[in-house]
């Protein structure tokens, strides 16, 4: 009877009040038993497991069939969709080169450089990574994720396969089909897995050890803030023509939240791709606009890298000029493209930004150390802003083209 009560509520409640609810039990749970965070932290890890298992093969296989079902003459939005991806990430930079500008951070660089992986001396190596994963094997790609080759040998099987029978794009049609309700099963156990995030996330770090870099991370959170409820908003507005908000909150309700505490693009693609879908949005569009995206709209990541490129300038004294702070702002767009095709992410990037100023390895990679004793919070909130963008211009392409085909009929 209890067990069946649950049940009704669970379906009567939105997934957003679970979630929130978890976030408060979770942090409840944390400071009242840290001891016995361990055992519900696997739930966590269990979540993000699962996100990340099913995420390729649903990418592989719904590209597939919505390529190789797609019917002569009809167009997708991949190309507004990326020209939005580009104009996002240069404002995000834009935007953290005047924040730092403004309320300059200090750090102390006294932390030993501890990183497992080299950083790129270039940014034609950062390219050349990401083309590279374009050609990668495709069970390779499958089985590390990456998306960039799952993108293009998924394309390319689809093209191939419209020229299949009718019986062959009908079953990929129903395996399409059939891991979206495996992805939605998932879902639906976001608001237990976050709970065991949230739970071990506060009990292992707590705040004391982000006291020291408050000013740092003030910058860093308020950059994305800006960008996400006002940057953001400017663009799908200039795209769309209407209100923006009602379609930019949405996005940040049922994508930020989740990607926040799951600290993954890869792991919140299920989650875009079910919210464009309930958004009604081209699927030709957004089953290759999304996982795209998650590797490469990467505006949080250009944040990352501007600010605490020029966080090390202002410790050593270095005077920005304007000329070298459009070309950070250049770089730390590019750079953020390839933020995925890097081991470590945005973070070691910043030694390339930091040798626009001169500043030596050394330096640099101490502040790196910076960035993974910050990253709490900065990744969280750097994942949140990168995967709901995703999603928010996605839905921008595909309203305006409805409102555009609206007008002329």
């Amino acid at each position: 009877m209890i067990f069946k009560s649950l049940l009704h509520w669970l379906r009567r409640t939105s997934l957003v009040k679970q979630i929130v609810m978890a976030l408060i039990a979770g942090i409840a749970f944390a400071y009242l038993w840290p001891s016995a965070t361990p055992a519900v932290a696997i739930l966590g890890k269990l979540f993000i497991s699962a996100l990340k298992a099913v995420a390729p093969v649903l990418v592989l296989i719904l590209v597939m069939a919505s390529v190789s079902n797609h019917r002569p003459g009809e167009s997708t939005l991949i190309r507004p969709v990326l020209w939005l991806y580009a104009i996002g990430m240069l404002s995000s930079a834009i935007v953290a080169v005047f924040a730092s500008m403004l309320f300059p951070s200090t750090l102390v660089l006294q932390t030993a450089a501890t990183t497992t992986a080299a950083p790129p001396g270039n940014v034609q190596e950062v390219l050349l990574a990401l083309l590279l994963s374009a050609v990668d094997n495709p069970v390779n790609a499958l089985l590390t994720a990456n998306y960039i080759g799952i993108l293009v040998w998924a394309v390319g099987l689809g093209m191939t396969l419209r020229h299949a029978s009718e019986g062959t794009r009908q079953l990929l049609t129903d395996l399409s089909h059939s891991i979206t309700a495996i992805i939605q099963g998932v879902i639906r156990c976001a608001p237990i897995g976050i709970f065991g995030l949230v739970a071990a996330t506060f009990a292992d770090a707590g705040t004391a050890a982000l006291l020291g870099y408050a000013h740092l991370l003030a910058v860093l959170v308020g950059c994305m803030l800006f960008v996400a409820l006002v940057v953001n908003p400017m663009i799908v507005f200039a795209k769309i023509r209407r209100n923006p908000y009602p379609l930019v909150l949405l996005c940040l309700r049922d994508s930020a939240v989740t990607a926040f505490f799951t600290r993954s693009s890869a792991a919140n693609i299920p989650i875009n791709l079910a919210l464009a879908k309930r958004l009604n949005l081209d699927e030709d569009t957004y089953s290759i606009a999304i996982p795209l995206g998650a590797t490469i709209n990467m505006a949080g990541a250009a944040i990352t890298i501007s600010v605490l490129s020029l966080a090390a300038a202002h410790t050593l004294g270095i005077v920005v000029d304007i000329p070298t702070a459009i070309l950070l702002c250049m770089v730390a767009s590019v750079c953020a493209c390839g933020a995925a095709g890097v081991a470590g992410g945005s973070l070691l990037l910043i030694p390339l930004a930091c040798s626009l100023f001169g500043i030596s390895s050394d330096v640099s990679m101490q502040v790196v150390a910076i960035g993974f004793i910050i990253g709490i919070v900065q990744d969280s909130a750097e994942t949140a802003l990168n995967s709901s963008t995703d999603v928010i211009f996605t839905a921008a392409a595909c309203q305006a083209e409805e409102r555009r085909i609206a007008a002329l009929t």
